[in-house]
């Protein structure tokens, strides 16, 4: 199968606009920045459905076009007895921007006591969670977070109303000595994320499959015809997404039908805002010290993936391999790829701030088919 031919921007021009469309909505430029970077990132790798299109149509529609996010805002760090775990506060600040400063946390406090914790209230979404848990992992650390999604548009398994959001789990582990690239496991627990369902709108195709229910609850790979999505897996998705909703009921989420919809929760005293988890621990505090034949941990690590991947699985794909084998592709393409209907959301972007879209005609762009 011959890879499609892409659009190549470089990193230094998609950040500009991006940020320059964030500080447009009144963000500041620390946090415009932030949110530039984990975009670039997504599309680095490959997260198409989590680039910087979604996150800021997701900005539009649910964060300062319509106060569910304030710009500017100030993460408050309440006191708590625990020396490893804190607890934020977020007031509504720019995800983003908000996870970006947990993980640093995370890992300062991991580097203290061998675990750190972060629990963030009042957030809104951090769009692509395994960009954060990645960046810890090539530093050599395991990381861990979850979210609740900003909208509940997921059906309980045996269902037909969605009560959960599409809830991402994403962990990442330092295996870059091993393997060249960390081991990153990250996916909502819906059969599909929404993000997706919105990418095959704009390019007008058919899901692979029915991941959607329509306004009838009738299974769907129409994607204009999906109003919520199914859990992946049956009953296990059902359960990893039901995790998200309880540890955000932990930190201080609220009812996940209301989270996102401000006017429907309008005088019920009810939050609207997510939850967010970070976990970071580092290597040298769960190792035993006690691995067969003299090796050491990473090594250990190392035999233990030469293990899984022989007696016949050596074809088999490792979790974060797609999104390695992106990276290689967007370092040989010298910049970031983008669809022709993406570069085309880009203009849009560019004119909605004043600024001059020349840069991004697709005619003037390098064009890369792998």
């Amino acid at each position: 199968m011959s890879t499609p031919a892409y659009f190549v921007v470089s990193r230094e021009q998609h950040e500009s606009l991006v940020a320059a469309a964030y500080e447009h909505r009144g963000y500041l430029a620390d946090e415009a920045a932030a949110a530039a970077r984990m975009c670039s990132e997504a599309s680095w790798h490959g997260i198409r459905t989590h680039n910087a299109l979604k996150a800021l149509h997701l900005d539009e529609l649910f964060g300062s076009g319509s106060g569910g996010c304030v710009p500017g805002a100030q993460v408050e760090v309440r006191e708590t007895r625990f020396s490893a775990v804190q607890s934020w506060n977020a007031n509504r600040k720019l995800g983003q921007a908000v996870a970006c400063e947990a993980v640093e946390t995370c890992i300062r406090l991991a580097d203290q006591y061998g675990s750190g914790t972060v629990a963030i209230d009042n957030a809104f979404h951090y769009l692509w969670g395994g960009g954060y848990v990645m960046d810890a992992a090539k530093r050599g650390y395991i990381a861990y977070t979850n979210c609740t999604s900003t909208l509940a548009e997921v059906v309980p398994f045996g269902g037909k109303f969605p009560t959960l959001g599409t809830n991402p789990h994403s962990w990442g582990f330092p295996t870059v000595d091993a393997l060249g690239y960390p081991v990153v496991i990250d996916w909502a627990t819906s059969e599909i994320a929404m993000g997706k369902v919105e990418q095959y709108k704009r390019e007008n195709r058919k899901l692979e499959s029915p991941f959607g229910i329509d306004k009838d609850g009738n299974p769907t790979d129409d994607p204009f015809a999906v109003v919520a999505i199914l859990p992946f897996g049956r009953h296990k998705g059902y359960g990893l997404g039901l995790l998200n909703e309880l540890y955000g009921a932990a930190i201080g989420g609220s009812l996940p039908t209301l989270r996102g919809r401000a006017a429907k929760a309008e005088g019920t005293g009810e939050k609207t805002t997510c939850a967010f988890y970070f976990q970071v621990v580092h290597p040298e505090a769960i190792s035993g010290g006690d691995f067969s034949n003299g090796r050491d941990q990473a090594g250990n690590i190392a035999a233990v993936l030469k293990d899984i991947f022989s007696h016949g699985n050596e074809g088999c794909m490792l979790p974060g391999t797609i999104e390695a084998n992106s990276a290689k592709m967007s370092e040989k393409a010298g910049g970031l790829l983008f669809t022709e209907a993406e570069v085309k959301g880009f203009i849009h972007l560019a004119e909605e701030c004043s600024l001059d879209a020349s840069a991004w005609d697709p005619t003037q762009l390098p064009v890369f088919a792998g």
